[in-house]
């Protein structure tokens, strides 16, 4: 982690800051852009991508690995790791910097961010696959982690109005479904002693409270309704169509596909295949946990019908 964040860092950050003070005369934030007229065409393009890919953090391809590494952390580590605190930073910086740095009219010229466009969706669909071959159930959702942040990193690089409110939107919703699905593992390590996906089949009949609550998160990060995670995927979908980018919907669908694929299979063989393990009597996490599981869980639920704190959030990033 530290080898790619100091390597990004230095050789594509730093110069990306002393290159924007000496185009703008300033690494002021403000809204509209500091670059808006001040530089244009490929200059722009380059200068952007070399923000993205100097903020290792945001874990896109090719500077990914540092995160499926940081699963070795404890189970209640790896929820803030992975849904809250480091990887979110990244991303969020990286939308900071479109909105505030750059200026979204100013990186919707045409052509500007194609080559961008194209490494997020590879990005986005790459890690889901891997994701999908992992046996390993926190690996498969580290990698889920990887494909899901670079919804953020899309919504900045389409450069719309609605792919920005789309980007801040999932920052949140991930957040919810991320970290229950995290406490959601926890629990069953805790209470079950199983790190495996094929490990799983039968264990929704002893711990039904734990593996409801996976299937509630799994079906808000696949972004299907009626769970949050719906509204961060419907507006980066429109802001896609609205930057002229109607394929970019195609890449979505697909990993939405793929998100099924790789979660949904998990809590749906746990209530109704049978158990791995039919001779050990294994109980329901303890009530601490599963108190933490149900809160956020139910967050999942409570903020599609009631998005309104999402939408307060978007109107801190004005564009």
């Amino acid at each position: 982690y530290i080898g790619i964040l100091i390597g990004t860092s230095m050789a594509f950050l730093l110069p990306a800051i002393i290159a924007t003070w000496y185009l703008a005369g300033s690494t002021d934030f403000q809204v509209g852009g500091i670059l808006s007229g001040k530089a244009s065409g490929p200059v722009v393009g380059i200068l952007f991508a070399l923000f993205v890919f100097g903020i290792g953090k945001a874990a896109l391809m090719p500077f990914h690995r540092w995160l499926p590494a940081a699963m070795v952390a404890p189970t209640p580590v790896s929820a803030l790791l992975h849904a809250v605190a480091v990887v979110k930073a990244g991303v969020f910086a990286i939308l900071k910097i479109s909105v505030y740095i750059f200026g979204i009219d100013l990186l919707a010229q045409n052509g500007i961010t194609d080559l961008l466009l194209w490494i997020v969706s590879i990005t986005i669909i790459g890690a889901s696959v891997i994701a999908l071959n992992q046996d390993n159930l926190k690996r498969r959702l580290a990698y889920s982690t990887i494909s899901q942040l670079s919804y953020v990193v899309l919504g900045a690089v389409l450069a719309s109005t609605a792919s920005v409110t789309g980007a801040t939107l999932h920052i949140a919703t991930h957040a919810v479904g991320k970290i229950t699905l995290f406490f959601c593992a926890g629990a069953i390590l805790v209470a079950a002693h199983k790190t495996r996906v094929s490990e799983l089949d039968g264990l929704g009949r002893q711990m039904p409270i734990t593996m409801g609550a996976f299937f509630i998160a799994s079906v808000s990060i696949a972004g299907l309704p009626p769970m949050a995670g719906m509204w961060g995927k419907w507006y980066l979908s429109l802001g896609a169509l609205d930057a002229g980018y109607a394929v970019i919907v195609g890449v979505l669908m697909v990993s939405t596909l793929l998100n099924i694929a790789y979660l949904l299979p998990i809590p749906i063989r746990a209530f109704f295949a049978e158990s791995a393990t039919p001779n050990v009597e294994i109980k329901e996490a303890p009530l601490p946990c599963l108190i933490a599981i149900t809160i956020t869980a139910a967050l999942c639920i409570v903020l599609f019908f009631f998005p309104e704190p999402l939408h307060t959030l978007t109107g801190l990033l004005p564009v």
